[in-house]
């Protein structure tokens, strides 16, 4: 479990440095995706299945919608690669930093506690995320209207945000 753990939170770490280095928002969002599934899979590891599959569906259906929608109206013709020479020199100057900040730390960090919810099993009547499940439906009911109302007013602000000089279709004609 805890090689399962180190490749998580590496493959988290990379794709924060991918996201974090690349100017293009076309290459970038291959590194937002590889973000959101090793963060839910450190929830799922941590004993938060439903949480993790929640946040996961909110954050790719909601963000990244708004996402593709920025990235269509700031087409660029020539977008740069992580092959080419400034994204390199930014990647390896993030690991760079991330491998000092790993090494300010290092003392503190035991790889031993990390245990997965599944081996206390014995010790629990209940999963902690179905109490949470309950309690979202009984009393968040509200909080998720308003939560998806929210996503839909930052799709349209971030369209308008975008839209530029042009008009598109909604233009007067």
């Amino acid at each position: 479990m805890t090689f399962i753990m180190y490749l998580l939170l590496f493959l988290l770490i990379l794709g924060l440095v991918a996201v974090a280095s690349n100017p293009s928002p076309y290459f970038a969002a291959l590194g937002l995706v590889l973000v959101a599934g090793m963060g839910c899979g450190v929830l799922v590891s941590h004993g938060g299945p439903f949480l993790s599959l929640i946040l996961f569906l909110i954050y790719l259906g909601g963000m990244l919608v708004v996402f593709a929608y920025s990235a269509a109206l700031a087409a660029e013709p020539y977008p740069e690669t992580w092959g080419s020479r400034p994204v390199i020199m930014s990647v390896m100057i993030y690991v760079l930093g991330v491998l000092l900040v790993g090494g300010i730390f290092w003392g503190g960090w035991y790889e031993s506690s990390w245990m997965s919810v599944d081996e206390l099993m014995e010790f629990s009547i209940l999963r902690g995320d179905m109490a949470g499940v309950a309690m979202m439906y009984s009393s968040g009911g509200l909080m998720l209207i308003i939560s998806a109302w929210v996503l839909l007013l930052t799709l349209f602000v971030v369209l308008e945000l975008t839209r530029g000089l042009n008009r598109g279709a909604l233009r007067a004609v």
